[in-house]
Protein backbone atom coordinates (compact mmCIF):
# COMPACT_ATOMS: atom_id res chain seq x y z
CA UNK A 1 0.00 0.00 0.00
CA UNK A 2 1.11 3.66 -0.55
CA UNK A 3 4.03 4.86 2.44
CA UNK A 4 2.32 6.25 5.13
CA UNK A 5 3.93 7.37 8.64
CA UNK A 6 0.87 5.75 10.58
CA UNK A 7 -0.62 2.55 8.91
CA UNK A 8 -4.18 2.14 8.22
CA UNK A 9 -6.14 0.05 5.74
CA UNK A 10 -5.32 2.13 2.77
CA UNK A 11 -1.55 3.46 3.48
CA UNK A 12 1.55 1.57 4.20
CA UNK A 13 4.23 1.39 2.40
CA UNK A 14 7.30 -0.80 1.64
CA UNK A 15 9.33 -1.56 4.71
CA UNK A 16 6.45 -2.25 7.13
CA UNK A 17 5.80 -1.45 10.58
CA UNK A 18 9.46 -2.10 11.74
CA UNK A 19 11.57 -0.10 9.57
CA UNK A 20 8.47 2.69 9.33
CA UNK A 21 6.69 2.77 12.51
CA UNK A 22 8.27 0.55 14.90
CA UNK A 23 11.69 0.19 15.28
CA UNK A 24 13.93 2.00 13.27
CA UNK A 25 12.22 5.66 14.23
CA UNK A 26 12.24 4.26 17.62
CA UNK A 27 15.69 3.36 18.30
CA UNK A 28 16.66 6.97 16.40
CA UNK A 29 14.42 8.72 19.21
CA UNK A 30 16.36 6.12 22.01
CA UNK A 31 19.10 7.45 20.29
CA UNK A 32 18.61 10.92 20.50
CA UNK A 33 17.04 10.63 24.16
CA UNK A 34 20.11 9.31 25.65
CA UNK A 35 22.20 12.67 25.05
CA UNK A 36 20.23 13.79 27.99
CA UNK A 37 21.77 11.64 30.27
CA UNK A 38 25.12 12.27 28.39
CA UNK A 39 24.65 16.07 29.02
CA UNK A 40 24.40 15.34 33.06
CA UNK A 41 27.23 12.74 33.41
CA UNK A 42 29.41 15.17 31.73
CA UNK A 43 30.05 17.75 34.76
CA UNK A 44 31.40 14.62 36.38
CA UNK A 45 33.98 14.03 33.76
CA UNK A 46 34.90 18.14 33.66
CA UNK A 47 32.62 19.19 31.33
CA UNK A 48 30.83 22.90 31.73
CA UNK A 49 27.68 22.11 29.45
CA UNK A 50 24.97 25.02 29.21
CA UNK A 51 21.57 23.62 29.93
CA UNK A 52 20.74 22.19 26.28
CA UNK A 53 17.34 22.64 25.29
CA UNK A 54 15.80 20.45 22.34
CA UNK A 55 14.23 21.55 18.56
CA UNK A 56 11.29 18.68 18.43
CA UNK A 57 10.61 19.48 15.19
CA UNK A 58 13.93 19.42 13.73
CA UNK A 59 14.46 15.68 15.38
CA UNK A 60 10.73 14.44 13.02
CA UNK A 61 12.41 16.71 10.34
CA UNK A 62 15.39 14.19 10.47
CA UNK A 63 13.84 11.00 11.57
CA UNK A 64 11.06 11.12 8.73
CA UNK A 65 13.51 12.28 6.01
CA UNK A 66 15.30 8.95 7.17
CA UNK A 67 12.49 6.64 6.94
CA UNK A 68 11.55 8.29 3.62
CA UNK A 69 15.24 6.92 2.63
CA UNK A 70 14.60 3.72 3.21
CA UNK A 71 11.32 3.63 1.77
CA UNK A 72 13.10 4.43 -1.32
CA UNK A 73 15.77 1.85 -0.53
CA UNK A 74 12.69 -1.32 -0.03
CA UNK A 75 11.17 0.04 -3.02
CA UNK A 76 14.67 -0.02 -5.07
CA UNK A 77 15.92 -3.54 -3.85
CA UNK A 78 12.18 -4.93 -4.89
CA UNK A 79 12.51 -3.23 -8.47
CA UNK A 80 16.18 -4.81 -9.13
CA UNK A 81 15.22 -8.30 -8.29
CA UNK A 82 12.65 -8.43 -10.63
CA UNK A 83 9.23 -7.78 -8.41
CA UNK A 84 6.16 -6.61 -9.55
CA UNK A 85 4.97 -4.21 -6.61
CA UNK A 86 1.51 -3.56 -6.76
CA UNK A 87 0.01 -1.19 -4.52
CA UNK A 88 -3.44 -1.21 -2.89
CA UNK A 89 -5.27 -3.45 -0.33
CA UNK A 90 -5.55 -7.07 -1.57
CA UNK A 91 -8.80 -9.34 -0.76
CA UNK A 92 -8.56 -13.65 -1.18
CA UNK A 93 -11.14 -13.83 -3.94
CA UNK A 94 -9.97 -17.99 -3.77
CA UNK A 95 -7.26 -20.28 -2.93
CA UNK A 96 -5.20 -18.86 -5.90
CA UNK A 97 -6.68 -15.47 -6.67
CA UNK A 98 -5.94 -12.07 -4.97
CA UNK A 99 -7.99 -9.16 -5.64
CA UNK A 100 -6.43 -5.60 -5.72
CA UNK A 101 -8.75 -2.54 -6.67
CA UNK A 102 -10.91 -4.61 -8.76
CA UNK A 103 -7.66 -6.26 -10.35
CA UNK A 104 -7.37 -9.79 -9.83
CA UNK A 105 -4.26 -11.50 -9.47
CA UNK A 106 -3.58 -15.74 -10.00
CA UNK A 107 -0.52 -17.71 -8.71
CA UNK A 108 0.10 -21.21 -7.79
CA UNK A 109 1.69 -19.74 -4.40
CA UNK A 110 0.37 -16.95 -2.20
CA UNK A 111 2.00 -15.66 0.99
CA UNK A 112 0.44 -13.96 3.56
CA UNK A 113 3.08 -11.23 5.66
CA UNK A 114 0.12 -8.46 6.69
CA UNK A 115 1.61 -7.90 10.42
CA UNK A 116 -0.39 -6.47 13.11
CA UNK A 117 -1.68 -3.67 14.18
CA UNK A 118 -1.91 -1.71 17.45
CA UNK A 119 -5.21 -1.95 19.59
CA UNK A 120 -6.45 -0.13 22.63
CA UNK A 121 -8.44 -1.14 25.60
CA UNK A 122 -12.08 -0.51 25.05
CA UNK A 123 -13.09 2.15 27.78
CA UNK A 124 -14.85 5.33 27.61
CA UNK A 125 -12.71 8.24 26.44
CA UNK A 126 -10.45 5.39 24.10
CA UNK A 127 -11.02 7.94 21.17
CA UNK A 128 -8.68 10.27 23.09
CA UNK A 129 -5.79 8.48 23.17
CA UNK A 130 -3.26 7.93 20.32
CA UNK A 131 -1.36 3.90 19.36
CA UNK A 132 2.51 3.96 19.16
CA UNK A 133 2.16 4.50 15.10
CA UNK A 134 1.23 8.33 16.26
CA UNK A 135 3.34 8.72 19.02
CA UNK A 136 6.27 8.65 16.76
CA UNK A 137 5.10 11.74 15.19
CA UNK A 138 3.80 14.09 17.42
CA UNK A 139 4.12 17.38 16.33
CA UNK A 140 5.36 19.05 19.47
CA UNK A 141 7.35 17.26 22.83
CA UNK A 142 4.03 16.87 25.04
CA UNK A 143 4.77 18.57 28.94
CA UNK A 144 2.90 15.82 30.51
CA UNK A 145 2.48 12.00 29.33
CA UNK A 146 0.96 8.85 30.19
CA UNK A 147 1.44 5.35 28.66
CA UNK A 148 -0.71 2.62 29.48
CA UNK A 149 0.93 -0.63 29.45
CA UNK A 150 3.78 -2.34 31.12
CA UNK A 151 5.15 -4.23 28.04
CA UNK A 152 8.41 -3.73 26.10
CA UNK A 153 6.54 -1.14 23.74
CA UNK A 154 5.06 1.30 26.72
CA UNK A 155 8.36 1.10 28.27
CA UNK A 156 10.31 2.07 25.37
CA UNK A 157 8.34 5.43 24.52
CA UNK A 158 8.11 5.70 28.24
CA UNK A 159 11.85 6.15 28.39
CA UNK A 160 12.32 7.91 25.24
CA UNK A 161 9.79 10.94 26.54
CA UNK A 162 11.19 11.45 29.61
CA UNK A 163 14.93 11.54 28.40
CA UNK A 164 13.69 14.51 26.57
CA UNK A 165 12.02 16.24 29.21
CA UNK A 166 8.25 14.73 29.67
CA UNK A 167 6.76 14.39 32.98
CA UNK A 168 6.01 10.52 32.16
CA UNK A 169 3.80 8.58 33.94
CA UNK A 170 3.46 4.79 33.03
CA UNK A 171 -0.06 2.73 34.14
CA UNK A 172 -0.52 -0.72 34.28
CA UNK A 173 -1.97 -3.64 35.76
CA UNK A 174 0.60 -6.02 36.94
CA UNK A 175 2.58 -5.87 40.27
CA UNK A 176 5.31 -5.54 37.51
CA UNK A 177 5.96 -4.25 34.10
CA UNK A 178 7.38 -6.68 30.75
CA UNK A 179 5.68 -9.94 31.53
CA UNK A 180 6.93 -12.81 30.35
CA UNK A 181 10.26 -11.61 30.85
CA UNK A 182 12.71 -13.30 33.76
CA UNK A 183 11.07 -12.11 37.17
CA UNK A 184 14.18 -11.12 38.91
CA UNK A 185 14.93 -9.10 35.95
CA UNK A 186 11.28 -7.95 36.26
CA UNK A 187 11.82 -6.52 39.63
CA UNK A 188 15.69 -4.93 39.33
CA UNK A 189 14.21 -2.96 36.33
CA UNK A 190 11.16 -1.42 37.59
CA UNK A 191 13.59 0.08 40.49
CA UNK A 192 15.78 1.70 37.87
CA UNK A 193 12.38 3.15 36.10
CA UNK A 194 11.65 4.81 39.05
CA UNK A 195 15.53 5.91 39.48
CA UNK A 196 15.55 7.66 35.88
CA UNK A 197 12.32 10.18 36.85
CA UNK A 198 9.51 7.77 35.74
CA UNK A 199 6.26 7.75 37.75
CA UNK A 200 5.17 4.42 37.72
CA UNK A 201 1.49 3.90 39.25
CA UNK A 202 1.77 -0.73 39.31
CA UNK A 203 -1.14 -2.73 39.77
CA UNK A 204 -3.65 -0.04 38.49
CA UNK A 205 -6.63 -0.81 36.15
CA UNK A 206 -7.42 2.15 33.72
CA UNK A 207 -11.31 3.13 33.74
CA UNK A 208 -11.89 6.21 31.56
CA UNK A 209 -10.09 9.19 29.90
CA UNK A 210 -11.99 12.24 29.78
CA UNK A 211 -11.12 15.53 27.72
CA UNK A 212 -11.45 18.82 29.77
CA UNK A 213 -12.62 22.01 28.89
CA UNK A 214 -9.07 23.46 28.85
CA UNK A 215 -8.14 20.99 26.14
CA UNK A 216 -6.10 18.52 28.44
CA UNK A 217 -6.60 14.88 29.41
CA UNK A 218 -7.36 13.46 32.73
CA UNK A 219 -6.67 9.53 33.17
CA UNK A 220 -9.12 7.48 35.82
CA UNK A 221 -7.44 4.56 37.44
CA UNK A 222 -8.73 1.95 39.77
CA UNK A 223 -5.78 0.83 42.24
CA UNK A 224 -5.08 -2.67 43.64
CA UNK A 225 -7.32 -1.97 47.44
CA UNK A 226 -10.08 -0.17 45.05
CA UNK A 227 -8.68 3.54 45.63
CA UNK A 228 -9.80 5.22 42.07
CA UNK A 229 -6.35 7.69 41.29
CA UNK A 230 -6.99 10.37 38.27
CA UNK A 231 -3.91 11.80 36.51
CA UNK A 232 -4.39 15.03 35.46
CA UNK A 233 -3.27 17.83 33.22
CA UNK A 234 -1.97 15.28 30.58
CA UNK A 235 -1.30 16.31 26.59
CA UNK A 236 -1.09 12.86 25.18
CA UNK A 237 -1.95 9.55 26.57
CA UNK A 238 -0.34 6.82 24.83
CA UNK A 239 -2.01 3.36 24.18
CA UNK A 240 0.40 0.38 24.32
CA UNK A 241 -1.57 -2.57 25.16
CA UNK A 242 -0.99 -5.05 22.83
CA UNK A 243 -1.19 -5.69 18.97
CA UNK A 244 -3.78 -7.89 17.13
CA UNK A 245 -2.62 -9.90 13.77
CA UNK A 246 -3.60 -8.24 10.64
CA UNK A 247 -6.67 -10.91 9.16
CA UNK A 248 -9.32 -8.71 8.54
CA UNK A 249 -11.04 -8.04 5.85
CA UNK A 250 -9.42 -10.44 3.94
CA UNK A 251 -11.61 -13.03 2.95
CA UNK A 252 -9.40 -15.90 4.38
CA UNK A 253 -12.21 -17.70 6.48
CA UNK A 254 -14.30 -17.74 2.86
CA UNK A 255 -11.12 -19.42 1.50
CA UNK A 256 -10.37 -21.80 3.95
CA UNK A 257 -7.59 -20.44 6.15
CA UNK A 258 -8.28 -21.11 9.42
CA UNK A 259 -7.40 -18.43 12.49
CA UNK A 260 -6.60 -18.71 16.13
CA UNK A 261 -8.78 -17.20 18.77
CA UNK A 262 -6.55 -14.32 18.34
CA UNK A 263 -7.52 -13.96 14.47
CA UNK A 264 -3.90 -15.33 14.02
CA UNK A 265 -3.35 -17.35 10.81
CA UNK A 266 -2.52 -20.77 11.66
CA UNK A 267 0.39 -22.36 9.88
CA UNK A 268 2.55 -25.83 10.38
CA UNK A 269 6.20 -25.80 11.00
CA UNK A 270 6.58 -25.36 7.23
CA UNK A 271 4.83 -22.06 7.59
CA UNK A 272 1.50 -24.03 5.49
CA UNK A 273 -1.60 -22.79 6.31
CA UNK A 274 -4.66 -25.43 6.45
CA UNK A 275 -4.78 -24.34 2.95
CA UNK A 276 -1.97 -26.17 1.19
CA UNK A 277 -1.02 -22.64 -1.77
CA UNK A 278 -1.58 -20.09 0.66
CA UNK A 279 1.31 -19.56 3.59
CA UNK A 280 2.18 -16.88 6.22
CA UNK A 281 4.84 -15.66 7.91
CA UNK A 282 5.69 -13.11 10.71
CA UNK A 283 3.21 -11.55 13.36
CA UNK A 284 0.16 -12.19 11.01
CA UNK A 285 0.79 -16.14 12.96
CA UNK A 286 1.41 -14.59 15.97
CA UNK A 287 4.41 -16.85 16.79
CA UNK A 288 7.24 -15.35 18.11
CA UNK A 289 6.60 -11.15 17.22
CA UNK A 290 10.33 -10.08 16.25
CA UNK A 291 11.23 -8.96 13.33
CA UNK A 292 14.73 -10.48 12.76
CA UNK A 293 12.19 -13.72 13.52
CA UNK A 294 9.76 -12.87 10.79
CA UNK A 295 12.75 -12.63 8.24
CA UNK A 296 13.80 -16.01 9.51
CA UNK A 297 10.56 -17.52 8.50
CA UNK A 298 10.62 -15.67 5.23
CA UNK A 299 13.56 -17.41 4.64
CA UNK A 300 12.50 -20.86 5.47
CA UNK A 301 9.79 -20.39 3.21
CA UNK A 302 11.70 -19.49 0.37
CA UNK A 303 14.06 -22.03 0.25
CA UNK A 304 11.26 -24.79 1.19
CA UNK A 305 9.15 -23.71 -1.90
CA UNK A 306 11.16 -22.45 -4.34
CA UNK A 307 15.30 -23.16 -3.39
CA UNK A 308 14.69 -26.74 -3.63
CA UNK A 309 14.97 -27.13 0.61
CA UNK A 310 11.83 -29.07 1.25
CA UNK A 311 12.95 -29.17 4.84
CA UNK A 312 13.78 -25.98 5.47
CA UNK A 313 12.03 -24.51 8.97
CA UNK A 314 12.99 -21.83 11.35
CA UNK A 315 14.06 -22.39 14.09
CA UNK A 316 12.43 -21.09 17.75
CA UNK A 317 15.22 -21.39 20.37
CA UNK A 318 17.43 -19.25 21.68
CA UNK A 319 16.35 -16.33 19.89
CA UNK A 320 17.60 -13.26 21.95
CA UNK A 321 15.18 -10.26 22.21
CA UNK A 322 16.12 -6.53 23.52
CA UNK A 323 13.94 -3.99 25.16
CA UNK A 324 15.25 -0.57 24.40
CA UNK A 325 13.92 1.04 27.39
CA UNK A 326 15.77 3.24 29.72
CA UNK A 327 18.01 1.56 31.29
CA UNK A 328 17.62 -1.32 28.63
CA UNK A 329 17.38 -4.68 29.16
CA UNK A 330 18.26 -8.19 26.82
CA UNK A 331 17.71 -11.87 26.88
CA UNK A 332 18.51 -14.67 24.87
CA UNK A 333 17.02 -18.30 26.25
CA UNK A 334 15.13 -18.97 28.91
CA UNK A 335 14.19 -16.98 32.41
CA UNK A 336 14.22 -18.63 35.28
CA UNK A 337 10.79 -19.05 36.03
CA UNK A 338 11.20 -21.49 32.69
CA UNK A 339 14.54 -23.16 33.86
CA UNK A 340 13.36 -24.35 36.85
CA UNK A 341 10.02 -26.01 35.18
CA UNK A 342 12.14 -27.46 32.60
CA UNK A 343 15.29 -28.40 34.04
CA UNK A 344 14.06 -28.86 37.36
CA UNK A 345 18.20 -28.56 38.89
CA UNK A 346 19.55 -25.26 37.67
CA UNK A 347 22.04 -23.21 39.23
CA UNK A 348 21.62 -19.26 39.26
CA UNK A 349 24.58 -16.55 38.81
CA UNK A 350 23.68 -13.29 39.37
CA UNK A 351 25.67 -9.71 39.44
CA UNK A 352 24.49 -6.29 40.16
CA UNK A 353 27.05 -3.42 40.38
CA UNK A 354 27.33 0.56 39.19
CA UNK A 355 29.36 0.83 36.08
CA UNK A 356 32.25 2.27 36.04
CA UNK A 357 31.16 5.13 33.58
CA UNK A 358 28.56 5.83 37.03
CA UNK A 359 31.65 6.32 39.61
CA UNK A 360 32.05 9.92 39.26
CA UNK A 361 29.41 11.44 37.08
CA UNK A 362 26.93 10.84 39.81
CA UNK A 363 24.67 8.79 38.14
CA UNK A 364 22.60 6.61 40.66
CA UNK A 365 21.89 4.24 37.60
CA UNK A 366 22.81 0.25 38.44
CA UNK A 367 23.18 -2.24 35.84
CA UNK A 368 22.16 -6.41 36.43
CA UNK A 369 23.70 -9.62 34.74
CA UNK A 370 22.18 -13.41 35.18
CA UNK A 371 23.50 -16.25 33.68
CA UNK A 372 21.33 -19.63 33.93
CA UNK A 373 22.75 -23.15 33.62
CA UNK A 374 21.23 -26.33 33.71
CA UNK A 375 22.88 -28.27 36.78
CA UNK A 376 22.88 -31.43 35.41
CA UNK A 377 25.11 -31.19 31.87
CA UNK A 378 26.70 -27.58 32.59
CA UNK A 379 24.87 -26.04 29.63
CA UNK A 380 24.03 -22.18 29.75
CA UNK A 381 20.50 -22.25 29.17
CA UNK A 382 19.76 -18.48 29.77
CA UNK A 383 21.63 -15.15 29.83
CA UNK A 384 19.84 -12.04 30.87
CA UNK A 385 21.79 -8.21 31.29
CA UNK A 386 20.24 -4.87 32.07
CA UNK A 387 22.23 -1.60 31.35
CA UNK A 388 23.91 0.12 28.71
CA UNK A 389 24.69 -1.73 25.74
CA UNK A 390 23.53 -5.26 27.08
CA UNK A 391 21.53 -5.73 23.28
CA UNK A 392 25.40 -5.43 21.46
CA UNK A 393 26.80 -7.47 23.81
CA UNK A 394 23.70 -9.95 24.07
CA UNK A 395 23.37 -10.35 20.68
CA UNK A 396 27.30 -12.57 20.61
CA UNK A 397 26.17 -14.01 23.97
CA UNK A 398 23.08 -15.66 21.69
CA UNK A 399 25.19 -17.17 19.56
CA UNK A 400 27.16 -19.31 22.10
CA UNK A 401 23.85 -20.46 24.08
CA UNK A 402 22.52 -21.70 20.60
CA UNK A 403 25.97 -23.44 20.09
CA UNK A 404 25.26 -24.87 23.76
CA UNK A 405 28.23 -23.37 25.40
CA UNK A 406 28.87 -24.69 28.83
CA UNK A 407 29.64 -22.55 32.02
CA UNK A 408 33.26 -24.08 32.36
CA UNK A 409 34.08 -22.64 29.12
CA UNK A 410 32.45 -18.99 29.90
CA UNK A 411 34.84 -19.70 33.20
CA UNK A 412 37.76 -20.44 30.35
CA UNK A 413 37.48 -17.12 28.85
CA UNK A 414 39.56 -14.07 29.23
CA UNK A 415 37.04 -10.68 29.93
CA UNK A 416 37.83 -7.41 28.44
CA UNK A 417 38.62 -5.03 30.93
CA UNK A 418 37.49 -2.89 31.74
CA UNK A 419 34.24 -3.25 30.47
CA UNK A 420 30.91 -4.28 31.86
CA UNK A 421 30.51 -7.46 29.45
CA UNK A 422 33.36 -8.80 31.37
CA UNK A 423 30.96 -9.97 33.78
CA UNK A 424 29.63 -12.57 32.28
CA UNK A 425 33.25 -14.63 32.52
CA UNK A 426 33.96 -13.95 35.56
CA UNK A 427 30.75 -15.10 37.96
CA UNK A 428 32.61 -17.90 39.54
CA UNK A 429 30.14 -19.12 42.27
CA UNK A 430 26.57 -19.38 41.77
CA UNK A 431 23.97 -17.26 44.09
CA UNK A 432 21.27 -19.71 44.28
CA UNK A 433 21.18 -23.31 43.57
CA UNK A 434 17.84 -24.62 42.61
CA UNK A 435 17.15 -28.52 42.92
CA UNK A 436 14.36 -30.44 42.20
CA UNK A 437 12.65 -27.05 41.06
CA UNK A 438 13.17 -25.39 44.81
CA UNK A 439 15.80 -23.23 45.66
CA UNK A 440 18.30 -25.23 48.27
CA UNK A 441 17.25 -24.84 51.93
CA UNK A 442 13.76 -23.25 50.88
CA UNK A 443 11.29 -25.52 52.52
CA UNK A 444 8.49 -24.43 50.08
Amino acid sequence: MPFDLVASDSKGGAGGTCVLRGCVPKKLMVYGGEFAQAFKDSKGFGWDVPEPSVTWERLMQNKNKELDRLNGVYMKLLNNAGVKYIEGRGTLVDTHTVEVDGKQYTAKTILIATGGRAVKLPIDGAEHAIISDEVLNLPSLPKKLAVIGGGYIGLEFAGIYNNYGSEVHVVYRQPLPLRGFDEECRGFIAEQYEVTGLNIHSQSTPTRIEKQSDGSLTLHVKKKDGQEEAIEGLETILMATGRSPNTQNMNLEKVGVELGPKGQIKVDGFNQTSVSSIYAVGDVTDRVNLTPVALMEGMAFAKNVFGGDPEAQAEYDAIASAVFSNPPLASVGLSEEQATEQYGDVDVYTSSFKPMKNTISGNEARGFMKILVDAKTDTVIGVHMIGPDCAEIMQGFAVAVKMGVKKKQLDRVVGIHPSSAEEFVTMRSPTKEVRDKQPVGSSA
